[in-house]
């Protein structure tokens, strides 16, 4: 069946840790599993970590001889964005090339190359990501689920739910439907903070708005909804409440996996539907790279379960034959 891993950010010193520890060896150039399971990437390989090319390397091959699955994280989406220049604007991309974006992104230019052909084959490569994955067990996406967004993005994708060439424009431009689809499906349900209140991110950006357990589907404070760096929670009001009918909460036909939240302690299911598989991995001091391992007797009404996440610790990562 299916061991499905969080977002890895680079750490490919860690990626190959967890996948010996779940099992899976290196044959011929490729990592695989004797009893033939599966990986399925949560998406968000590259920027921050140390080694990028060499997690697009592993992920790719294993996608390419069929012993993995994926899908694209924001990193990925920002990535091809970068290298894409803007049709309509000459001299433009469609993604700024602003020095906040260069920050986020400059780790991964400078292992690459920017504009090398080792750069733009593995953004050849990320446009092959789909955006999501409905198996008949199970479903995928890097950051939400959210039914009505998908059928906005089911326009603009093809019958492997992959961008089509014209929708990098269309999801490029901010405000737009498409845009708007995308970035609930790869960054998460937001909404806006009350008049006054401001928070500011992991990388000191000042925020309006917060990310939130959109899965939660009952009426909540702030606080209680906002997934905020833990030294930002006091900035979020906790006495105002927000409804039930503003977050798009889940159906839990079938189990679902996430990625994106950067949780920290220890891996436990959010839901008895859904799993988040990001703990960190970038936190020198806490992270872990984690998985979940789906097997073959669980279902689509069987609940997630606490005991089928497996994980290595940051910079913990020595086993035999890594």
């Amino acid at each position: 069946m299916y061991d499905l891993i969080g977002d890895i950010h680079g750490h490919a010193t860690e990626l190959k840790a967890l996948l010996h520890k779940l099992g899976y060896r290196k044959q011929n150039g490729v990592w695989q599993h004797p009893e033939q399971r599966q990986v399925i990437f949560l998406g968000d390989f590259v920027d921050r970590g140390p080694e990028q090319v060499e997690v697009v390397d592993i992920a790719r091959n294993m996608v390419e001889q069929g012993k993995a699955l994926a899908v694209m994280g924001n990193h990925e989406y920002n990535a091809v964005a970068w290298a894409t220049e803007d049709p309509e604007n000459p001299g433009q991309f469609l993604r700024k090339h602003n020095d906040k974006n260069r920050d986020q992104h400059q780790a991964f230019l400078e292992q690459v190359g920017e504009g090398s052909p080792l750069h733009m084959g593995i953004i050849d490569w990320f446009k092959t990501l789909p955006l999501y994955l409905g198996l008949p067990e199970l479903r995928v996406v890097h950051a939400c689920w959210h039914p009505k967004h998908l059928a906005v993005m089911g326009k603009l994708t093809d019958d492997e739910n992959r961008l089509l060439p014209e929708a990098w424009i269309d999801t490029a431009r901010k405000g737009s439907a498409a845009y708007n689809a995308l970035e609930t499906l790869l960054k998460g349900w937001e909404i806006f903070l009350p008049e006054g209140y401001v928070f500011h991110d992991g990388e000191g950006n000042p925020r309006h708005g917060i990310r939130t357990r959109w899965w939660a589907g009952v009426s909540a404070s702030y606080r209680d909804l906002a997934i905020v760096p833990d030294k930002q929670v006091h900035n979020i009001p906790d006495d105002q409440q927000v409804s039930a009918d503003q977050l798009p909460g889940y159906d839990n036909e079938k189990p679902l996996f996430v990625g994106h939240y950067w949780l920290r302690g220890e891996p436990a299911p959010l839901t008895p539907a859904i799993a988040c598989l990001d703990y960190s991995v970038v936190d020198q001091k806490a992270g872990k790279l984690c998985a979940y391992r789906f097997d073959a007797n669980d279902g689509p009404q069987k609940p997630l379960s606490r005991e089928r996440f497996v994980w290595v610790e940051r910079n913990e990562a020595q086993y035999p034959g890594v």
